[in-house]
């Protein structure tokens, strides 16, 4: 596989030095790209430059993934307002060993073929660097006028930023420039790759390689993902879309995929997963002829959650969503753990009713009209049980004069009731 012509296709290169490709065409070739540390998740906002490194490998050569730990101590002013919080090295290192756990799940870091991945940490080559040292070595090489010529220099100088720009994150470019020095010169690394917001970061840092020592290095960006209305992605109301199931249910993670707009499903199928041209052409085919059954979104949605979680998540995300939008059954609903069952009923009514009442036995009638408001009287509640209208727990109500326990209750606290075919009603029992 052509490295360059498999992400060229996918929408995935925005700027690329000459001679790039010729180089990959040549050789298996080290490259790396770098990851910010400042969590003990990534998000899918890194997800593209986690797919570069598996199409990377995936072509025969060497993905490095370069967690920033040093950097991370500091900030990069590219795309940013203001100066990130500040790390210690515990924090790091624990967020450096999670990340790395989920980048396994892209990458081959274990098997003895020669381009298995590998995860450094600049801390690593940083921590022991005096300002001296750094100052000779690196700084003595990379003019002011250079530095000051960068965008991301330039933006925040221009009063993009409340605050200006510190001389800490000014000097970010020549760290990360370092890196690449570093990797070029510790394990042959001839390309850096990242998102189009680092280009001036990477270019200082192939500067860097060509005055130290006169060697010759290479770069790829790709574009930053947006919407097609033009919105930030991955970003939702309640903030970023996570890859650890702590911070992101496998159930939310999945509906996320499953409601992209058509014109992103199409773009976002290409980037996110690793289906060949010959298939997702075929499913955008699909999706032209009957968008009602969005093809391409269900299968977006199945590819990403399998990746990044497991085949059984996706499973149960099916079967959970299938609970609000389907004729799911009261044993599927039962398997549901506590934190799915709150995502997939998040944003319908809610009611808290006293456990004392509900241990002690109540009509369910009595419950959902004098404890819970979800009947405006118990006459229209019994017509709409006689009428079979009326659920709990998934399961049709058929007496008027059912008692409700707590045997009845799902993770001992809850109670589904619906009403009709689409409204739901969640009491939670405290």
């Amino acid at each position: 596989m052509n490295f360059v012509e498999e992400l060229t296709w996918r929408g995935m290169v925005h700027t690329m030095m000459p001679g790039t490709e010729e180089l990959l065409a040549k050789e298996m070739v080290t490259g790396y790209l770098g990851i910010d540390p400042t969590a003990d998740s990534l998000h899918i906002g890194h997800l593209c430059g986690v797919m570069i490194l598996k199409h990377f490998q995936r072509c025969g050569h060497k993905p490095l993934a370069l967690v920033g730990g040093a950097t991370g101590m500091i900030g990069d002013p590219s795309g940013k307002s203001q100066e990130r919080n500040l790390l210690d090295e515990e924090t790091l290192r624990h967020n450096q060993e999670c990340i790395k756990k989920q980048l396994s799940k892209f990458l081959d870091f274990e098997s003895d073929a020669p381009n298995r991945a590998e995860l450094v940490n600049n801390y690593d080559w940083m921590k022991d660097f005096t300002f001296l040292d750094f100052a000779r070595t690196v700084g003595k090489h990379i003019t002011v006028n250079y530095m000051m010529a960068k965008d991301s220099v330039q933006k925040r100088l221009n009063g993009e930023a409340r605050d200006g720009l510190s001389f800490t994150e000014f000097t970010y470019q020549l760290l990360q420039g370092y890196d690449f020095l570093h990797l070029y010169e510790t394990k042959n690394c001839k390309l850096q790759m990242g998102g189009s917001d680092q280009w001036g970061n990477i270019t200082t840092g192939a500067e860097l390689i060509r005055r130290t020592n006169g060697g010759e290095v290479f770069a790829l960006t790709c574009p930053l993902i947006t919407k097609a209305d033009g919105g930030k992605f991955g970003k939702t109301e309640s903030g970023n879309i996570w890859l650890d199931r702590r911070y992101t249910s496998p159930y939310k993670f999945y509906q996320f995929w499953l409601n992209v707009s058509d014109a992103d499903a199409a773009k976002y199928i290409k980037i996110f997963t690793a289906l060949s041209k010959e298939e997702i052409d075929a499913l955008i085919a699909e999706q032209e002829a009957a968008p009602h059954l969005r093809p391409l979104q269900k299968r977006l949605a199945k590819e990403v959650t399998v990746m990044v979680h497991s085949v059984e998540d996706y499973e149960a995300a099916v079967e959970a969503s299938n609970i609000l939008f389907g004729n799911s059954t009261s044993d599927a609903l039962k398997k549901l753990d506590e934190a799915t069952l709150l995502d997939v009923f998040n944003g319908v009514p809610q009611f808290e009713v006293s456990r004392d009442e509900v241990s002690a036995g109540i009509k369910l009638i009595d419950l959902c009209t004098e404890k819970a408001n979800v009947f405006p009287s118990k006459g229209e509640m019994r017509k709409l049980i006689q009428s079979g209208g009326v659920s709990l727990n998934k399961e049709k109500v058929t007496d008027t004069d059912m008692q409700v326990n707590c045997d009845n209750l799902l993770d001992g606290k809850y109670l589904l009731v619906q009403r009709g075919k689409k409204n739901y009603y969640l009491l939670i029992v405290k």
